[in-house]
């Protein structure tokens, strides 16, 4: 793409005064940086994994409140982590994450691995074990 065909269309990055670094060729047909406001079919696919994202916590969040699920579900899809993810950081095995989701399994962990869980999410453990007290 040349220089003067790079995309400058309405973006997400716009609003928070981001520009998007790309490559394109200049008249020299060397290859250059050239900074992008945005491009159309990109911010598209963006604002519909924001969504999509934005649901899986709601989702998540009815589940707590509901009791099928413990909080540690919620705050994995409130920071946009995966199963794999959150094990890793907390220095568990996926097998062990996943069956903290259970709400009896969760409501008898010790405070040791609440306290690894609350570091990761960045909350204390009361608000680790009470969702509604998470300003989100």
């Amino acid at each position: 793409m040349k220089k003067e065909e790079v995309p400058q269309d309405k973006s997400n990055l716009e609003s928070a005064n981001f520009k998007e670094l790309c490559y394109a060729v200049d008249e020299n047909g060397e290859y250059t940086t050239v900074n992008s406001s945005g491009w159309d079919p990109k911010t598209i696919a963006l604002n519909k994994a924001i969504e999509d994202i934005n649901e899986r916590v709601e989702d998540a969040k009815q589940r707590v409140l509901n009791n099928q699920t413990s909080p540690i579900e919620y705050y994995m899809e409130f920071h946009k982590m995966d199963l794999q993810i959150l094990a890793s950081y907390v220095g568990l095995w996926k097998w062990r994450v996943k069956r903290h989701f259970n709400q009896k399994v969760f409501n008898k962990l010790s405070k040791k691995v609440l306290q690894k869980y609350a570091d990761v999410f960045d909350v204390s453990i009361d608000q680790l074990k009470n969702i509604e007290l998470h300003g989100n």
